[in-house]
């Protein structure tokens, strides 16, 4: 792994998304329009304040995950891959600037969201506004990994879809947004244990009912998740789509 190269690529990933406004409209604007939706349908108040904290967890998660799994694909399916993979870029490098280039992208997301959450909808939490922050570019950041990973297997866009009903959707069901995670029946408590959208969840939930919210370990497992994932993504990129 060279850091130049890393460097780079996160420079030229940056560089391409500068000139695609739809995509930059989708990642910066979309999560707070959903919270907005979600705070216009509950008219704000107490229903809003408990769920609006693990939802600026999953929106990032979410949309961070789309945009990345395609646009990786992409840079496969156009043979940009296997043009830099003959030159002196490695697979290390090319997954590690991808997550670099998003995750300033999901920190700049993180700080919008929060801000329109916090600021203008007027969720209230206990905890510090920071620290509700930096746990939502962490879990951007475990969306970009996850899909890092998942466009290693998908042949076309339409199939890094599919895989949000397999890899999203159960961990959206079993985080504890709908139904606490100690409420639900054993089997499923124990998978939700696994999934690393209920640590994120956690983490926010914590942020929120707490003052002095102790929110390390569950970030220490998202960022592990994270790390394991891009090195599964790196272990099982190819340069090619058949």
């Amino acid at each position: 792994m060279s850091p130049r190269i890393t460097l780079a690529t996160a420079a030229r990933v940056l560089t391409q998304l500068r000139h695609d406004p739809r995509t930059i409209a989708l990642m910066l604007v979309v999560p707070s329009l959903l919270m907005t939706l979600l705070w216009w349908i509950y008219d704000g108040g107490v229903v809003f304040d408990r769920i609006g904290p693990a939802l600026l967890a999953i929106f990032p998660f979410l949309v961070m995950f789309l945009v990345t799994s395609i646009a990786t694909l992409r840079e496969r399916t156009s043979g940009t891959l296997e043009r830099l993979l003959s030159m002196p870029t490695g697979k290390l490098d090319f997954l590690l600037g991808y997550a670099l280039a998003f995750g300033a992208v999901a920190l700049l997301q993180a700080l919008i969201t929060a801000t329109v959450a916090l600021g203008l909808l007027d969720l209230d939490t206990a905890g510090p506004s920071w620290l509700l922050i930096a746990v939502a570019v962490f879990d951007a950041l475990l969306g970009v990994a996850l899909g890092l990973f998942v466009s290693a297997f998908a042949s076309t866009e339409f199939q890094v879809v599919q895989f949000m009903p397999a890899l999203i959707v159960p961990q959206f069901l079993l985080c504890g947004l709908l139904v606490p995670r100690d409420q639900l029946p054993a089997v499923l408590e124990t998978i939700s244990d696994v999934l690393p959208l209920s640590y994120a969840v956690d983490a926010m939930s914590e942020v929120q009912a707490n003052t002095d919210p102790q929110v390390w370990g569950q970030i220490g497992v998202v960022v592990a998740f994270s790390v394991a994932l891009l090195a599964l993504g790196a272990a099982t990129l190819r340069r090619r789509t058949p």
